[in-house]
């Protein structure tokens, strides 16, 4: 992905996928314990799979394809938001508390998003 920021519809996608790679940056600072180790692996999915269907469903065939990968990146980033805001519960260092709360300001705002895009959709009647 290139450094600039895109414009217009690639925006999601290209913060989606940024969001990912933070994301995994955030997990190799995390301690080696089993609960850490099992929240990351949650986080892992749930953060990576957003920009992997919000990608499936700029590839639909239909306005209901798209819809429907959309939904599920949204539920995706609502469940990343779960697991950002568990980690920020447990952390104790400032360093990673303060990217977990970089983390799930950027999963809010991608959420809306998505969720804007839903009701867009919505509106023009699938």
């Amino acid at each position: 992905m290139e450094n600039e920021q895109p414009k217009g519809k690639n925006i999601i996608k290209y913060r989606a996928y940024t969001f990912s790679l933070n994301v995994i940056d955030l997990l190799e600072l995390l301690p080696k314990n089993y609960i850490f180790e099992t929240i990351g692996k949650q986080l892992l999915r749930s953060a990576t799979s957003i920009g992997a269907n919000v990608i499936e469903a700029q590839a639909g065939r239909t306005r209901k394809d798209f819809a429907n990968f959309y939904q599920i990146a949204l539920k995706s980033s609502n469940e990343t938001k779960y697991w950002l805001s568990i980690l920020k519960e447990k952390i104790k260092d400032n360093n990673i508390f303060n990217k977990i709360n970089g983390l799930l300001k950027e999963a809010i705002e991608i959420s809306n998003m998505l969720g804007a895009s839903l009701i867009t959709l919505k509106n023009k009647k699938l």
